[in-house]
């Protein structure tokens, strides 16, 4: 009895009524009752398409769902599909979405359009909740600079310096983003004077279309300069940083979404021409190592940069990367200090920072925050007397002006952006990145798709929201009584540590004093990390448990 009224059960209703429906309507067609009409033919094809997916639903076994509630299971994953959507149009709040919240992206849209980017009516933070943060201003402010801010990177090792905007395009990889999406990019930063980041994928035709400055990221996949076995080739390289277009070179260790993990492209997006300038087989997942293979240790890592600003004939050199155990990265200051070899800049890279694709773990839970990464890589070149030698440069979730301030109080001397520049191309955070169906051509190889992009409307508003944006840096700047934003200190900032304190960023992330590292530093920071840590090697000295744990502690 029970499986004779089943179909009759709310779950399997909608599936009787289809199959019954069907049945009917062909019966009554077949025997001459009813006419064949242009509604009933449409009647009769929904009717069958209705019966013969509920029929499908219950004999499939993927879905538990569909078995048990057929045809309306559907809506479930419809609702599923649309839930980012719903959730951004709907129900998201200006200041509690991720991974940027509506009124951050309203900015960049509004200064990349020339429209109007003021507020009314005071700020929508609750100023007196812990973790709000603020400005102090001067009581006698500066007139805002009219001329762009420029900071210029080269060492002494340096042949060709280069005066870099305060504010560029971080890296994102020709495959990764659409030709249309790099076009409008490398235009936008020849308008407006700034300097365009390759990503790892290689210098392609697209960025070098429209001529505007270029920084050379050399991943360790070694695309566009690599050998038949996928190695470094020193004879591509020289050949491609030749091109004048090309003003710094960036070698990447690493990325704060994927930390330690390597690059990937997913095969959907790797067409015949990303295989092509990358140099690898198409239609193949395309992942770069974790680690490169032209180097081991610190010291061989000295070695490829002085190698690399040889091939490049005195062009800057630096490398990018998130911070991990912190002996490493004074392994690398070590080694500098022992082989005088220094890189032009070093880009931290915070966890925060986004990426095309990346396993979730990786995304949420490894790699350092920028800030704290930065004010460890800043007062670590303190500590060891090579910071004048040095320039910083941030990347990580910045778009606004107080974005760049804020860090730059904490030693950048410039800062990248990535995906607020793609939001000034056309980017709606659809986060669709990964699957080659970006809805505005942004983020896929799909020439119907990034069709979607003008390149010279895009281009402008690309060079527009640089241009608005440091130009706000620049009022910040005034306000607080200064007229540079190198001249930004920790002390300039304020942290609501909870509803009744406030404490300076200088108080929460302490400064070490010049050549304190090389006198002996008590920093509890500090101390332990750079005993252990050695030129020689990635490991620190003496594995003990006891003291890496001890580092870790602190």
């Amino acid at each position: 009895m029970h499986y004779v009224l089943t179909p009759f059960t709310p779950r399997y209703l909608s599936l009787t009524v289809a199959v019954a429906g069907t049945v009917s309507l062909a019966a009554l067609l077949l025997g001459g009752v009813a006419a064949m009409t242009p509604v009933t033919a449409l009647l009769l094809a929904a009717l069958a398409f209705f019966a013969a997916l509920g029929l499908r639903d219950v004999t499939q076994t993927r879905h538990a769902i569909l078995r048990n509630y057929p045809i309306v299971a559907h809506m479930r994953f419809i609702l599923e599909d649309i839930r980012p959507e719903l959730r951004q149009y709907f129900f998201e709040a200006d200041k509690d979405g991720s991974p940027f919240p509506r009124d951050k992206r309203a900015i960049v849209y509004q200064r990349a359009k020339k429209e109007l980017d003021k507020r009314p009516f005071g700020t929508m933070y609750d100023v007196y909740e812990s973790r709000y943060e603020w400005l102090h201003h001067s009581m006698a402010p500066k007139r805002a600079s009219p001329e762009p801010f420029r900071i210029v990177v080269g060492g002494p090792h340096c042949d060709q310096p280069y005066s870099a905007s305060v504010f560029n395009i971080s890296a994102m990889s020709y495959g990764s983003l659409s030709a249309n999406a790099i076009r409008a990019l490398n235009k936008g930063a020849a308008l407006g004077g700034f300097a365009h980041d390759t990503g790892e994928g290689g210098f392609s035709p697209y960025h070098r279309e429209h001529g505007g400055d270029i920084i050379l990221q050399i991943g360790s996949g070694y695309f566009a300069c690599r050998d038949a076995d996928g190695g470094f080739s020193p004879e591509k390289f020289a050949e491609i940083s030749a091109n004048p277009q090309v003003k710094m070179i960036e070698l990447k260790l690493s990325q704060g979404a994927k930390p330690g993990h390597g690059g990937v492209l997913p095969a959907a997006k790797v067409t015949e021409e990303v295989a092509r300038i990358r140099g690898v087989e198409m239609g193949r997942d395309c992942i770069s190592p974790a680690r490169h293979p032209s180097f081991s240790t610190p010291i061989g890592l000295m070695a490829f940069i002085a190698e690399l600003r040889r091939l490049s004939r005195g062009k800057p050199v630096g490398f990018k990367l998130c911070i991990g155990h912190p002996w490493e990265f004074l392994a690398v200051v070590k080694a500098m200090l022992e082989t005088g070899i220094t890189p032009d800049f070093i880009v931290v890279d915070g966890k925060e920072g986004g990426t095309g694709a990346a396993p979730l773990e990786f995304m949420d839970h490894v790699g350092t925050p920028l800030r704290d990464g930065l004010a460890f890589v800043h007062a670590a070149l303190v500590g060891a007397n090579l910071r004048d030698r040095i320039k910083i440069g941030a990347s990580g979730k910045i778009t606004t002006a107080f974005d760049m301030a804020r860090v730059m109080a904490l030693g950048a001397d410039w800062c990248n952006a990535a995906r607020g520049f793609m939001f000034a191309v056309g980017c709606i955070q659809a986060q669709q990145c990964h699957t080659d169906r970006c809805p505005t051509g942004v983020a896929t190889q799909d020439p119907l798709r990034q069709r979607a992009i003008d390149v010279p409307s895009k281009a402008e508003r690309v060079a527009q929201f640089h241009k608005q944006t440091v130009k706000a840096l620049a009022e910040l700047v005034a306000a607080a009584g200064l007229n540079h934003p190198r001249q930004l200190e920790a002390h300039h900032f304020m942290h609501r540590a909870a509803p009744d304190r406030v404490v300076t960023f200088a108080e929460l992330y302490r400064p070490l004093k010049p050549g304190e590292l090389l006198l002996g530093t008590s920093d509890a920071r500090f101390e332990n990390a750079w005993a252990i840590a050695t030129a020689e090697s990635f490991s620190p000295i003496g594995r003990g448990v006891s003291v890496i744990h001890a580092v870790a502690a602190e």
